[in-house]
């Protein structure tokens, strides 16, 4: 090896190593899947029986998840916040490891009743909102339909109204009306850790770094989905009802807002549109602006767990 190649090789290692501490700091416990899964609660609601993580106590804090994840998305971040919140990561209808009956509705209008219903079953009155992918969909569904029930949103990479569903979402949509997207995509993935972290994997397409989903969080979000056919069939349900727009219509709604709102955004995204935080910070009319995180991807939140938390800290101290 060259001096210069050398020092490349040295330069790029020391690289991987800030950002990897930057995802995943060592001030902090690591909350491994099995604490998560000895955390888990759950609440009997009218829509199903929704498994939720609640950590610290207070004014309560909501963190939403993406698709195809469930709470545990935001470990890190409840780690950093549970000390300023009652912080409270509920697993969507059809996903993670709440139990739905069959018939019930898992698409967003009906998600953002849950939600509804879950406070009321919690006795929270209003709360905080921190959300990924399609839970910023529901979170926006949610301040337009109930903005008393929300204090302030925090959103991160996810569908608007201009862009939902995303065109990279076509797919998964189709082979859901085919009942193929849990064998074709999760079942291959929950089998195959490497194939997950790959290229073509649930890490590759949405993940910053290539050491992401861990082992421990694929058998966590995936297995509950891969379980049964009923639950293929939720997963399947969830998907198809993105298909039409669920936010369509919303704008209006959103441009009346009162609540303070922040949007964070990874640059490195490539399923949602780089044009929808500017178009968010537009629309509300108490943006607190948008802070771009240089590279970093769809499900950034789960490994960049201090920017969430410093952003959320500053967006609660604000109002």
């Amino acid at each position: 090896m060259s001096r210069r190649q050398f020092i490349e090789a040295a330069v790029s290692t020391m690289a991987a190593s800030v950002l990897s501490r930057c995802a995943s700091p060592l001030s902090y416990p690591v909350t491994t899947a099995a604490i998560f899964h000895n955390m888990r609660q759950y609440a009997k609601t009218p829509f199903a029986r929704i498994a939720y993580v609640e950590r610290g106590t207070g004014d309560a804090a909501f963190f939403l998840h993406g698709f195809p994840l469930n709470g545990f998305q935001w470990r890190g971040a409840l780690d950093r916040l549970s000390a300023y919140r009652r912080c409270i990561a509920p697993d969507f209808m059809a996903m993670g490891y709440t139990e739905v009956a069959d018939g019930q509705s898992v698409a967003p209008d009906a998600q953002v009743a849950m939600i509804v219903a879950l406070m009321d079953q919690l006795s929270i009155v209003h709360a905080d909102f921190v959300a990924n992918d399609s839970g910023g969909a529901v979170a926006q569904l949610l301040v337009a339909r109930h903005p008393k029930r929300v204090h302030s949103l925090l959103l991160t990479n996810c569908d608007t109204e201009i862009d939902s569903p995303p065109a990279a979402l076509l797919p998964v949509i189709e082979m859901s009306k085919a009942g193929e997207f849990v064998d074709r995509w999760l079942a291959p993935w929950f089998a195959d850790k490497t194939l997950a972290r790959s290229a073509d994997g649930l890490g590759g397409k949405t993940y910053t770094f290539r050491t992401n989903p861990t082992d421990e969080a694929v058998d966590y979000y995936l297995a509950p989905l891969v379980s049964s056919p009923q639950r293929k069939a939720q997963v399947h349900a969830y998907a198809i009802a993105l298909e039409r727009n669920p936010l369509a219509g919303v704008e209006q709604q959103l441009k009346r807002c009162a609540v303070p709102t922040r949007i964070v955004w990874g640059t490195g995204d490539d399923i949602f549109s780089q044009k929808s935080p500017d178009y968010l910070d537009r629309i509300f009319p108490q943006s607190r602006g948008v802070r771009r995180v240089k590279g970093a991807k769809l499900f950034f939140p789960e490994e960049f767990p201090d920017i969430i938390a410093e952003e959320a800290r500053r967006l609660w101290a604000g109002q």
